[in-house]
């Protein structure tokens, strides 16, 4: 089930994004993620709206936080990907907005093969400060006139 974030949903999110992050981007440095964690907790997550995904036993799998139509975060546990949860999740948002927008490493092959295979196209290619990797900008226009 797909439901708002609450508060005391935290600290599983953020353990959702930290797992995810870490196998994800295994191609910047552990402890880059780690260090981010905090921020994750007192800025990214209070600054969006954030719908979480939890299985029948309430436990929580998955999390897309969203910025307007910009998709700041898609996460799921690393234990449930490949089972339909994040392309349940992009399906949902694709409901709230017409568009939608995200960037992406380039590096993270999976994740772009994922996002092409679900309508988004690359716009441009840039370089996240931070890590100093380089990233699409990738968008996704509905094809229904609303």
């Amino acid at each position: 089930m797909i439901r708002d974030f609450e508060q005391g949903d935290m600290d599983q999110v953020v353990q959702i994004w930290l797992d995810a992050s870490i196998i994800a981007h295994d191609f910047i440095p552990e402890a880059y993620w780690k260090g981010k964690s905090e921020e994750m907790r007192e800025l990214y997550l209070p600054n969006s709206k954030t719908f979480v995904y939890e299985n029948e036993d309430a436990a929580l799998l998955a999390f897309i936080s969203m910025k307007d139509h910009y998709i700041a975060a898609l996460f799921v546990a690393p234990f449930e990907q490949g089972k339909g949860i994040g392309k349940q999740m992009l399906d949902f948002v694709k409901q709230l907005y017409q568009n939608l927008e995200l960037d992406v490493y380039t590096e993270n092959l999976n994740s772009v093969a994922f996002y092409k295979k679900h309508g988004f196209i690359i716009q441009e290619e840039g370089m996240e400060e931070g890590t100093g990797h380089k990233e699409y900008k990738m968008s996704y226009h509905s094809e229904e006139i609303q």
